[in-house]
């Protein structure tokens, strides 16, 4: 971040955007003897004496000048028009640019011409305090040097004037500049080419009059300088009629050249300058390209993933109008549920009670494997007396070792996993078996809402949830690449966890890593959107972010273990670990730098674009969660918390890839990081459900 945030500040100041300046409105004027003598004068100013001294030009002598270069489409015909002529000049560069084009100032110097400095990032000196005035002239020195290898002596303001123009802040930067050593070089003509008035009119602005001496002045970037180029050949056959001699500014004045040797020191800091400008400016360009297409791609994500949504929603009303009977079976199946627990004495018989409550008719057995917990979660379960539940207690091993023990003393083929802080619905079970009457389906996903949604916390847990989980999972069916059946609720065929060699312990997301070797056995992976379970969510940041922690660097692992699915002929995956790598690992390492660039914006330019885009993306974001919210039944009044979901929820989500990614590329091997309980679904009241969803989660949980 500091990084991005330095190369943008100095590609900002390179291109005149941060402390950007303009021309001011004129400033009162008051008389200054020493100013007085030099609107007198000559253009050519010294200041660096006790008194002030001028020079002119001698007669039929033309020093031409050109300001605001190099530019790589003009500056070169420049040249040629003056080396046609055998005529030299005097360019004063812009600092920035001279880093930008380094090639194109050392043939200025190889060609004879002379070198001036025309501030770094062509500053309007009478607006700049003093440091910066330095700052620019020290720069443009150093870039000079880090180029040829040269200092010069020569200096012009710029949105300089003719000398009897000079104003009274012109008068004080201009002795700023002579204190660094510079000689102060204004205009006899101002040929304004810079408004492209004809090359007729630049001609007959440029010839001095009466055979007399003259600087002019001229410019060969900032624009397009076509006339400029043609008005430069037309004056100097003009002047060549006339006798005069085309020449660098000392060469007029017959001062020695205005180049000095520059040190070892700035022509190395010369040089780190100039690269570091353009590798600002090509990291800024990249960037921004990176940045739209970021936009583009989360934007055609959020449409395509609405569209394959409608398609799922449509299909399952289709389905449930056909029936809900599954075909093949005479009956309901008997079914297995394989509750895991470690440490879940807060909800753990809030879970049995809301299993035991099923409306599911065929034979139930509940497996609670209890792994070692310290809390009493295999006493409290067992308390219950449940006849249909059994709890085998086991030594510490962790949840994979919990759910194969599960998978091994299970009676039945199709089974059901729930986390110890899940509750069900009383139809869920029967909604998830239903689906694996399909042979072809090897696991069943169900639709995990959150179910303490008290507070900002477990309200923006709540909308990723429902758009960010379950709209996704929607697609995947159809794309027939799902990431992950969650461990709070899942349905899967024994048979094939078995071939698996059941669940195993490689990664944290034992989940993620079971759904994809699933996927890449050949079965198929499905949602269903119907069976509801309510699981409770962290309810501080802090046990959020272990949370994600653990999720983002196992769903990680599970990526890394499965690349080679990318090759194989299955498109499970080429869609769902592109999928992955895309959305879920790259684009969030872009997400710092979006706010960076939005805040850096904002405070060097227009904040209403910045503010705009924002809004827009926040709408299309309210867009898809009314949507996702519709299709969940869920009350859209949620969305209210959304557009503040920006600063504190989405930074943390980035902040976790980031520190996943770190730590995976570090080699660290992450720990289990468990989260405290709150035992939601023991309480009186549930959090901030709607009247039917009361309803339900109180039948289930028998309050």
């Amino acid at each position: 971040m500091l990084l991005i945030a330095s190369a943008l500040t100095l590609n900002g100041y390179v291109t005149n955007v941060v402390g950007e300046t303009e021309p001011g409105p004129p400033a009162a004027d008051f008389p200054i003897p020493e100013l007085e003598e030099i609107r007198r004068g000559g253009p050519v100013v010294n200041l660096t004496g006790d008194r002030p001294t001028s020079a002119r030009l001698p007669d039929r002598t033309v020093a031409l000048t050109f300001d605001d270069g190099p530019d790589p489409t003009w500056t070169p015909r420049v040249l040629d028009v003056l080396a046609e002529h055998g005529a030299k000049a005097t360019f004063f560069v812009v600092g920035s640019r001279v880093a930008k084009h380094p090639e194109l100032t050392r043939r200025i110097v190889a060609e004879g011409h002379e070198l001036g400095n025309h501030t770094y990032s062509h500053a309007d000196l009478t607006a700049v305090p003093g440091w910066r005035l330095r700052l620019e002239s020290s720069l443009t020195q150093r870039a000079l040097a880090g180029a040829t290898g040269l200092h010069t002596t020569l200096a012009r303001p710029p949105y300089s004037s003719p000398t009897w123009a000079t104003t009274t802040l012109q008068w004080a930067s201009m002795r700023e500049l002579a204190a660094e050593g510079h000689l102060i070089v204004l205009t006899d003509l101002d040929a304004k080419d810079w408004s492209r008035p004809g090359a007729g009119k630049i001609v007959a602005a440029s010839l001095p009059a009466k055979g007399e001496g003259a600087v002019v002045m001229m410019h060969d970037s900032g624009g397009d300088r076509r006339q400029t180029v043609e008005a430069v050949d037309l004056v100097l056959e003009n002047l060549k009629g006339k006798g005069y001699r085309a020449v660098t500014v000392t060469q007029a004045i017959g001062m020695p050249s205005a180049h000095r040797p520059a040190g070892g020191v700035d022509r190395f800091s010369g040089a780190a300058l100039n690269l570091a400008q353009r590798a600002s400016e090509t990291f800024t360009d990249v960037l921004r390209w990176a940045l739209f297409t970021a936009g583009a791609l989360t934007l055609g994500r959020f449409g395509f993933f609405m569209v394959l949504a409608g398609v799922h929603a449509h299909r399952t009303r289709g389905g449930r109008r056909r029936g809900s009977q599954a075909p093949g079976w005479s009956g309901p199946p008997p079914v297995t549920v394989i509750v895991p627990a470690y440490n879940e004495a807060a909800g753990i018989q809030a879970t049995i009670r809301s299993l035991v409550a099923t409306a599911y008719r065929g034979e139930l057995e509940v497996l609670v494997v209890d792994d070692g917990s310290a809390d009493g979660t295999a006493d409290l379960a067992a308390s219950l007396g449940f006849p249909c539940v059994r709890v085998i207690r086991r030594p510490n091993g962790g949840k994979s070792a919990a759910l194969n023990t599960g998978i091994a003393q299970a009676s039945h083929e199709l089974l059901v996993m729930v986390d110890g802080d899940t509750v069900f619905e009383p139809a869920t079970i029967g909604r998830l078996v239903r689906r694996l009457a399909d042979p072809a389906v090897g696991a069943v996903s169900g639709n995990t809402k959150v179910g303490n949604r008290r507070g900002a916390i477990g309200r923006w847990q709540h909308i990723e949830y429902v758009i960010g989980f379950n709209l996704d999972r929607r697609a995947f069916e159809l794309l027939d690449c799902m990431a992950t059946v969650p461990g709070a609720i899942g349905a899967f065929r024994r048979s094939a966890l078995v071939a698996l060699g059941g669940v195993s312990a490689d990664t944290l997301a034992e989940d993620t890593d079971l759904t994809m070797a699933l996927c890449r056995a050949g079965w198929r992976v499905v949602y269903e959107e119907n069976a509801v379970a309510w699981t409770e969510a962290p309810g501080s940041l802090g046990q959020l972010w272990k949370q994600r922690y653990r999720w983002c660097y196992g769903t990680m692992q599970a990526m890394w273990k499965h690349r080679r699915a990318v090759f194989e002929r299955n498109p499970f995956g080429r869609r769902c670990l592109g999928y992955l790598t895309l959305f879920h690992v790259l684009l969030p390492l872009l997400a710092p730098v979006v706010d960076l660039m939005a805040v850096y914006s904002m405070a060097v330019g227009d904040p209403l674009p910045v503010v705009a885009v924002w809004a827009g993306f926040v709408l299309v974001q309210m867009v898809i969660g009314w949507y996702a919210l519709l299709l969940d039944g869920e009350r859209a009044s949620a969305l209210w918390i959304l557009p503040l979901q920006q600063f504190v929820y989405r930074q943390l989500m980035y902040l976790v890839v980031i520190h996943s990614l770190a730590t995976a590329l570090l080699g660290v091997r992450l720990r289990w990081h468990g989260i405290r309980r709150e035992g939601t679904f023991n309480e009186e009241e549930p959090a901030d459900q709607t009247a039917d969803q009361t309803g339900r989660m109180s039948a289930t949980t028998g309050r």
